[in-house]
């Protein structure tokens, strides 16, 4: 750390833990996906800071191919077992484990209409070392047998994302600087060790296994966050906040043919929002607009400037399916230099456009079984200022509103 730089990184933990509104569709610039942000420390240089104060999307710089590292401990907890397999030898045992970390892999990298492909990741490999899930080596670790404070009450598994809120920001002398606000440098994933009460069995495994959690949802659920998510409260999303029960698997079970089908629309529209194909010529559609009070003196109390409701999920169902295409948290915009106003807005972008489509609306509060913090773990992914950063310039500062759930509502077109 040089004496006049501060390095800054936004660690993300996830864990699988009566007034009538008014929907005013309108046209307007937004990052409402249940995706993750980090605000640039704007108290460093525009060379540095990118000049912005807008929340980033935290995601992974693929522009080489096979630059995303990935790692994981062979170091299996044994007093308790706590990760199953049908197969009984060390070695079939890491081959087993293996094949259901590269299937979870395969989950995100095959979805079409995003640039995260097979390529993009680098060779997965094994190392013996326990702790090997540190958030400083900038290696993308998966750990079995770690234990770790993040494992608080109720905790399975949880991720811990670390990114750059600076350009050239490094995690060590030995890792590559950053190129953009948000780059993820280290993603790591840790599984429940050492819990007689939470086991998590392989697939082959989990039929004579009823009481243990399937290993392969957890992990693509977990591996969702390592790339850049946020938690989704729509309920069919392999990305909602709490597991499945014991011995029962999220979505459907992936195959050859459909790597992904353990996702659900919502999760595949948020992942071409993250890493959208410039060549995808179908997915395509946005739906823009704001969730406004219908009385402005029933929103909370909060800081000036809040002129709309946060957080909202706003919903797109599919006509033809009945099935929920996107979810996003709505509440907020920015546009450049920032900082983030908290003017309700929503925007569901990359839907699938065609003549016959067509999608129903509707907006709900996160008032449970998700709540805020289910989503947005840390407010200051939104906000920055000088209670938050001491010294931080008074034109960027901003603070995110407390929730205004609940709420009703109903939609009308705007202008």
């Amino acid at each position: 750390m040089s004496a006049n730089r501060r390095r800054q990184f936004r660690n993300t933990i996830s864990v699988a833990v009566a007034c009538l509104f008014l929907l005013q569709i309108t046209a307007s610039c937004t990052g409402a996906y249940d995706l993750g942000t980090v605000v640039a420390d704007m108290r460093q240089a525009a060379s540095a800071s990118g000049g912005t104060s807008c929340p980033q999307r935290t995601r992974f710089d693929i522009s080489t191919p096979g630059s995303i590292n990935r790692q994981w401990s062979t170091s299996l907890g044994a007093s308790p077992v706590t990760i199953l397999t049908a197969t009984q030898t060390a070695p079939g045992r890491a081959n087993e484990i293996q094949a259901v970390i590269q299937t979870s892999l395969s989950v995100w990298t095959n979805v079409s209409g995003t640039l995260l492909t097979p390529t993009t990741l680098g060779t997965l490999r094994q190392t013996s070392t326990a702790a090997a899930c540190a958030s400083s080596d900038g290696l993308n670790s998966i750990c079995f047998n770690q234990n770790d404070p993040g494992f608080a009450l109720g905790v399975l598994a949880f991720t811990r994302v670390v990114s750059a809120d600076t350009l050239g920001e490094r995690l060590s002398s030995t890792t590559a600087p950053s190129t953009f606000v948000g780059e993820i440098l280290d993603a790591d994933v840790m599984l429940l060790p050492g819990n007689a009460g939470a086991t998590f069995a392989t697939p082959a495994a989990l039929p004579s296994n009823p009481n243990a959690y399937d290993l392969q949802s957890i992990l693509t659920h977990e591996l969702g966050h390592s790339i850049g998510f946020n938690h989704s409260g729509e309920r069919g999303a392999m990305m909602f906040p709490f597991a499945p029960s014991p011995g029962q698997m999220t979505g459907t079970r992936p195959t050859a043919q459909s790597p992904d089908a353990p996702l659900s629309d919502d999760d595949r529209t948020g992942l071409r929002v993250l890493y959208p194909d410039p060549s995808d010529s179908v997915h395509i559609g946005t739906i823009s607009g704001r969730v406004l009070p219908a009385n402005l003196l029933a929103l909370p109390i909060s800081p000036a400037g809040v002129t709309g409701i946060f957080p909202a999920q706003v919903v797109a169902v599919d006509n033809a399916t009945g099935t929920v295409t996107a979810a996003v948290m709505a509440g907020w915009s920015c546009g450049d230099p920032g900082p983030a106003q908290f003017d309700g807005t929503f925007s569901l972008q990359h839907l699938l456009v065609g003549t016959s489509q067509s999608y129903q609306i509707y907006a709900e509060p996160l008032d449970g079984p998700v709540v805020l913090g289910n989503v947005i773990y840390n407010l200051t992914s939104l906000c920055r200022n000088s209670s938050t950063d001491p010294g931080w310039p008074a034109q960027f500062a901003c603070t995110a509103p407390a929730s205004a759930a609940p709420f009703s509502a109903r939609m009308r077109p705007g202008p």
